[in-house]
């Protein structure tokens, strides 16, 4: 009998095999990241998505094979970050699944952790129909993340688990039943080149921050920012912080730049069951819900705390 990939205590049984299927894929994509340049060039653009952004090598093959990995599985409905509509897989299906089959892609040649996000729903009879409805329905959401450690992060509802791949036996082995972001921290994420174009609130709130120890929130603060979700979002939960990717005045960030269905809703899934709060600066993003397959909303998440007092700059008069 063949060891199974991830053991299937605390995994619904019939997810399991959708999990186990993207528990398969990963480790692959792994094995081909880490070879790096000994491989073949996968950072080399190779055209580009839906949206207008640069694809490359590993974004398209990663893509491919997550799609003949869940073809065999429970999965009706795939939609992918990297095709513009849905694609049927199993017709008799349980399972709608949306997927970033490769996140932060763009730090591919540096060495800087990457991932995979994912977010599954009920199927309905229509394909579009469903994913754009409440992130809230989600049963499932999730991501792998490539780093120094291959791990599985993902909710289904009743907590956040971590996994970590064991590299000698090839499984997936549950190291955190219940993950919890801690209450508050010393550290934001933001890019911080794109200031001048961030809305007041947003703005106000970073200013307080740089403020330190002699600004409102009474103490020193840190800046991270790496470039990959992802990474972002390992870190968070690992020590506290906030991730903010807010709204601004650029043609094409109007609503910022995150994806709902493959990157927002399952993070924020994700960090609300392990504590924490996720929104659009005012709005949770589990009750927001968008119109098409490639939406995009605005993006803070991380420590409660921290994620309130966001909202509460938003509810502020202009000065």
């Amino acid at each position: 009998m063949t060891q199974p990939v991830i053991a299937p205590d605390h995994i619904p049984a019939d997810l399991y095999d959708v999990i186990a299927a993207l528990c398969r894929t990963s480790i692959d994509v792994a094995a081909i990241i880490a070879k790096g340049p000994l491989g073949q060039s996968l950072g080399n653009l190779v055209g580009e998505n839906s949206d207008g952004d640069g694809q490359k090598a590993l974004d398209v093959l990663c893509d491919e094979m997550f799609t003949a990995a869940l073809t065999r599985e429970n999965v009706r409905w795939y939609a992918s970050e990297e095709q513009e509509t849905v694609n049927s897989l199993n017709e008799n299906g349980k399972y709608a699944l949306a997927i970033d089959p490769l996140d932060g892609s763009s730090n591919i040649d540096v060495n800087v952790s990457i991932g995979t996000i994912f977010s599954i729903f009920e199927a309905k009879d229509d394909a579009e129909a469903s994913f754009l409805r409440p992130a809230s329905e989600q049963v499932c959401g999730g991501y792998v993340v490539y780093g120094p450690q291959t791990a599985l992060v993902v909710t289904f509802g009743a907590g956040t688990q971590m996994y970590v791949l064991d590299p000698d036996t090839k499984v997936f082995i549950l190291v955190e039943e219940k993950m919890t972001i801690a209450p508050t921290s010393k550290e934001f994420a933001i890019n911080a080149s794109n200031y001048r174009h961030w809305v007041q609130p947003v703005r106000a709130y970073v200013d307080n921050c740089l403020a330190g120890k002699d600004g409102p929130h009474g103490k020193d603060y840190n800046m991270r920012w790496v470039g990959s979700l992802v990474a972002e979002t390992h870190r968070i939960l690992s020590r506290g912080g906030i991730f903010l990717y807010p709204s601004d005045a650029r043609k094409g960030y109007e609503n910022g730049r995150l994806r709902m269905i493959y990157e927002c809703a399952p993070i924020a899934f994700v960090i609300e069951q392990a504590g924490g709060r996720a929104t659009d600066g005012e709005t949770p993003i589990l009750e927001r819900q968008v119109d098409t397959l490639h939406g995009r909303v605005p993006l803070v998440f991380g420590s409660a705390e921290k994620v309130t007092r966001v909202a509460e700059h938003h509810n502020m008069p202009a000065v």
